[in-house]
């Protein structure tokens, strides 16, 4: 005699996602599946999860205790099994989501004057033009107050380092190595979604014993 074998669902949840408000969440959005048998994949993918409204803000958790009820009540007899972390931050997020080219410009400009007066406040505190001075003079054996060349040199200088440290130079990368700046920026997230995790973790649980304390008082 011959058993049927249980339908199983592999679900690994995305870390975060982006979405437009006003566009329901769906499992394909914030999950990768893998069924078996392979039939219930497609279903599975368009089951929608919620539709942020907006009451619900710009950042919203989906746990997997919200997604394996609504997975059971498409295909009553499956079992889930998760595969890596339980949650999913959708970040909600109103038109296109693309940056606006006058804040990216405005932005530009102030990170690069702010470096540029950041750079000369700096060689002003350890006298730079001095040792430069000093330097061509032990090189040259004469004395130069105004060693441009030297100083191109070493402003061209600078800026071939800034680009070969942040391995960046416009789009072009020199490898496939993640940037300091990336890997900061990476962790700085991490950070964050952690943070909201917990929070967000937290009022849902105090959301959950107010309901069941107003349950036990009626």
């Amino acid at each position: 005699m011959s058993l049927t074998p249980t339908p199983t669902v592999y679900v690994r949840l995305r870390s975060r996602i982006r979405i437009q408000r006003g566009r329901s969440v769906k499992l394909g959005d914030v999950a990768h599946l893998l069924t078996s048998p392979e039939e219930q994949e497609g279903r599975l993918l368009e089951l929608e999860l919620l539709r942020p409204g907006p009451e619900d803000g710009n950042l919203i958790l989906i746990d997997i205790l919200q997604i394996i009820p609504q997975i059971r009540r498409a295909l009553p007899d499956v079992t889930v099994e998760l595969i890596g972390s339980g949650h999913t931050l959708v970040e909600v997020v109103a038109g296109s989501g693309k940056p606006s080219k006058s804040l990216f410009i405005l932005v530009w400009l102030l990170l690069f004057f702010g470096s540029a007066l950041t750079i000369m406040n700096f060689h002003a505190d350890v006298n730079m033009q001095e040792v430069q001075i000093r330097i061509v003079e032990m090189i040259t054996g004469r004395r130069d107050e105004h060693p441009y060349l030297f100083q191109v040199a070493y402003s061209l200088g600078i800026g071939f380092g800034m680009a070969v440290f942040f391995n960046h130079l416009f789009k072009k990368k020199w490898n496939e190595e993640p940037t300091p700046l990336e890997v900061e920026m990476f962790l700085y997230q991490q950070n964050v979604d952690k943070y909201v995790v917990i929070e967000e973790t937290e009022r849902m649980h105090d959301e959950e014993r107010r309901e069941l304390n107003a349950n036990e008082r009626s």
